[in-house]
């Protein structure tokens, strides 16, 4: 079934010539490139990358086997070995002429293993008597020789995506010695030893088909296969890993239990690593994310899911069938014929196909059972958000939703990263503001993942949906709503307002109003403009709900023109003007405003009242008791004659 493979290859392969007697196939592990060259290039060579790059054809002159050839980063450079002693150098985009320009290797009696471009003008050849870093200078169509270094090499490996080269050593292959490149420097890193069983130590030799190198969770590992594991531990291989920093010694740090043993291949995906069995056909992934049991030294991990096989994949017909209706042919699963390259591409030489190793995060949700380890492991996948969601929504709904103290915890996890992410920007934000026009080329905004899941996320996506619910008790959508609000301020972050306004929604729909009142009254609930408003709006349905808004604004104490609004919108207009002066404004209102308030109440008492106390203001502030023109309240004046007469009006004090 679909939901039991929660790993695929890509849909859309790299199709190159498969290899045959006069067409050899070889791939570059920096540009992700194959090359099929036939006829020693005679008959052409074609290149093709990543889907998104067209291929690159060209021809060469066949001076003998190829037996290795890879472009410099930007393909501006071909770089051709033929022989044991020389590498041949073509610059296909400057010089159309093609002319061939060689670099011999300067060690005596050395030969070249192979080479590996580290920039777009540098490179390295590797012999089994040390390395040379060169510079190719194309318009002079010669190489000058930066850095060598004498050591006997075994065997080499070079990862592009930290531009480390790994040298094996020693008579038994296990003392490793890595190079980091930058531009036109080489660096010599620590050098480290692998422990070798001692019942075999005599006689074992590490290959290079056992060790790996990828960058896991942003830091560089060698993972090196062991077959056969101490006596003191359990049965099977293990992939030990050795975390190499740039600085300081290389240390082992993981050891992944592998529980069988055979014939296995490793992959990197989305900082998982993958492990195939070929004897069994299947897979497993290892998490060094998540926690693991320690022996003292080192962290040992299990499968994160039990083995399962690569998603069954169909070739396409790629030309028209001769049979009607003929069925894509189906792709025989870890084939002896596949190579594995890192971080997550496998190759099928005898096929002509190169896939990329991609993980399903949906089928590993019905398999892993432990919600917060499960979400553990979503929160580290880069493509994570939607699936995340959906997990949440799963929890909160039907038969089998989970017990609240499991929802709390998904609901910590999810906001410790959501917390992370403010933190980071409002660290970015203040050093902006500090710099003070200084260069912020060092500053780098923080990126924000999938994993952030925020308060718009969540209220859009699970908890408006989840409330909608009719199946769902009251209490229980109360309580996972409250609970969601608790982790927010657990980790100190501003609950935003519709939120709360979804907790009241929910109570009222529920006639729920005690406990309205008991979240508002021990601020459970905090005080916002928004949610007073809101709470104006009960007040049809639940009276006390007027006063507990008018005691919100009070306590914001940056609600005082709400406030005032408020209680004129009630034709409240004395208790206005009771607020008004126990916070000393009423030197500056708006007489008009209550005025108008006031004619509205059709109450003459009130009016006249009113009119009466603005008339004094008048007479204190300017020593006259009438309205000046930008005042605006002739209509009133003419309403309280008509009503009064003009000797109810206040007249100046006559000499």
């Amino acid at each position: 079934m679909d939901q039991d493979y929660y790993l695929e290859l890509s849909d859309r392969p790299v199709l190159f010539e498969k290899a045959t007697n006069v067409n050899s196939v070889f791939f570059d592990e920096a540009n992700k490139q194959v090359f099929a060259v036939r006829s020693g290039g005679a008959t052409g060579v074609v290149v093709k990358g990543p889907e998104d790059r067209s291929p690159i054809s060209f021809r060469m002159e066949d001076k003998g086997e190829v037996k290795c050839i890879k472009f410099s980063l930007g393909n501006r450079i071909l770089a051709v070995q033929r022989t044991l002693r020389t590498v041949d150098f073509i610059n296909l985009i400057q010089d159309y002429s093609q002319l061939e320009y060689s670099q011999e290797c300067k060690t005596r009696n050395s030969r070249i293993m192979g080479f590996c471009w580290t920039s777009s003008s540098e490179i390295v050849f590797i012999t089994d008597q040390g390395i040379e870093f060169y510079q190719v200078l194309p318009e002079k169509r010669s190489l000058k020789l930066l850095k060598s270094q004498s050591i006997n090499v075994n065997w080499y490996m070079y990862c592009p995506e930290s531009s480390v080269i790994l040298l094996s050593t020693a008579n038994h292959c296990n003392v490793l010695q890595p190079f980091h490149f930058k531009g036109p420097t080489m660096s010599k890193m620590t050098k480290f030893e692998i422990e070798l069983p001692m019942p075999t130590a005599k006689t074992i030799k590490i290959s290079e088909r056992d060790i790996a190198m990828a960058t896991i969770y942003s830091q560089l590992y060698v993972m090196f296969l062991r077959h056969h594991a101490k006596a003191s531990s359990s049965a099977g291989a293990e992939v030990v890993l050795f975390h190499l920093p740039r600085e300081g010694s290389p240390k082992k740090m993981h050891i992944l239990k592998l529980n069988r043993t055979g014939k296995f291949a490793l992959n990197v995906v989305d900082n998982l690593v993958v492990v195939h069995h070929q004897d069994t056909e299947t897979s497993v992934i290892y998490d060094i994310r998540l926690r693991g049991e320690s022996d003292g030294n080192v962290m040992l991990h299990q499968p994160v899911l039990p083995p399962r096989s690569i998603h069954p994949y169909q070739i396409p017909l790629t030309v028209p069938s001769t049979v009607p209706g003929q069925p894509p042919t189906p792709c025989k699963l870890y084939s002896s014929s596949w190579i594995v390259f890192q971080p997550d591409i496998i190759i099928s030489a005898s096929e002509g196909y190169l896939w990329y190793l991609r993980i399903k995060l949906q089928p590993i949700v019905r398999l892993l059972l432990d919600k917060g380890r499960l979400m553990d492991f979503l929160l580290q996948r880069k493509d994570c958000k939607a699936v995340i969601l959906s997990v949440c929504s799963q929890m909160l709904t039907g038969p089998d939703r989970s017990p609240l103290p499991v929802i709390a915890t998904v609901f910590d996890k999810l906001n410790s990263e959501y917390k992370k992410y403010l933190d980071a920007e409002h660290s970015y934000t203040l050093a902006v503001e500090t710099s003070q026009g200084r260069s912020n080329a060092l500053l780098k905004r923080p990126v924000r993942g999938q994993a952030v899941v925020d308060q718009s996320d969540m209220y859009t996506h699970v908890l408006s949906v989840f409330t909608d619910l009719k199946e769902a008790p009251h209490k229980f959508i109360t309580a996972v709503l409250m609970e969601y609000i608790r982790s927010l301020n657990q980790f100190q972050i501003p609950v935003q307002h519709y939120l709360y306004e979804l907790v009241i929604k929910t109570l009222v729909q529920h006639n729920l109003f005690y406990m309205l009142h008991q979240f508002l009254q021990y601020h459970v609930l905090s005080d916002s403009k928004p949610l007073a408003c809101l709470l104006l709006s009960l007040e049809s349905v639940y009276p006390p709900a007027h006063q507990l808004s008018l005691d919100m604004l009070k306590r914001l104490s940056t609600a005082n023109d709400e406030i005032i609004e408020v209680l004129l919108s009630k034709h409240q207009v004395l208790a206005a003007l009771r607020f008004v002066r126990s916070i000393g404004g009423q030197d500056n209102v708006s007489a008009r405003k209550f005025l108008d308030a006031a004619k509205q109440t059709s109450d003459d008492m009130l009016f006249y009242t009113v009119f009466r106390f603005f008339e004094q203001r008048n007479q204190r502030l300017r020593g006259n008791p009438n309205f000046t023109p930008g005042e605006h309240c002739e209509d009133h004046v003419t309403s309280f004659k008509q009503l009064f007469g003009d000797q109810a009006l206040l007249k100046l004090p006559t000499c």
